[in-house]
């Protein structure tokens, strides 16, 4: 458990793998999906991903540079947890607000 946490824990990480999902998406595009997160967490969190091997980083050589972030196949693997997580919380927000 605590190799997970020390992987995938914390506020952004778990939401990053989530956004990415089966998306590849451009740094801009992670930024407008989690707006409450500073760009130098978001570099520092998907530099994390990339070197635990959970995150790809593709950049394209052109000016200006165009990164792009997908998921790897170790990486994809943690989306069923996730989703297990969510409905987990609904299930509990549910019967929390039914009292």
């Amino acid at each position: 458990m605590e190799l997970t946490l020390d992987i995938i824990g914390g506020k952004w990480k778990p939401l990053i793998i989530w956004h990415l999902g089966e998306n590849t998406l451009r740094f801009s595009e992670l930024k407008r999906a989690l707006p409450n997160i500073t760009q130098k967490m978001l570099t520092q969190q998907l530099r994390a991903l990339e070197e635990d091997q959970l995150v790809n980083r593709f950049v394209y050589a052109e000016v200006p540079p165009k990164v792009e972030y997908s998921l790897t196949e170790k990486g994809k693997t943690l989306l069923p947890v996730l989703s297990t997580l969510c409905n987990w919380a609904i299930e509990y927000y549910n019967s929390m607000t039914s009292i």
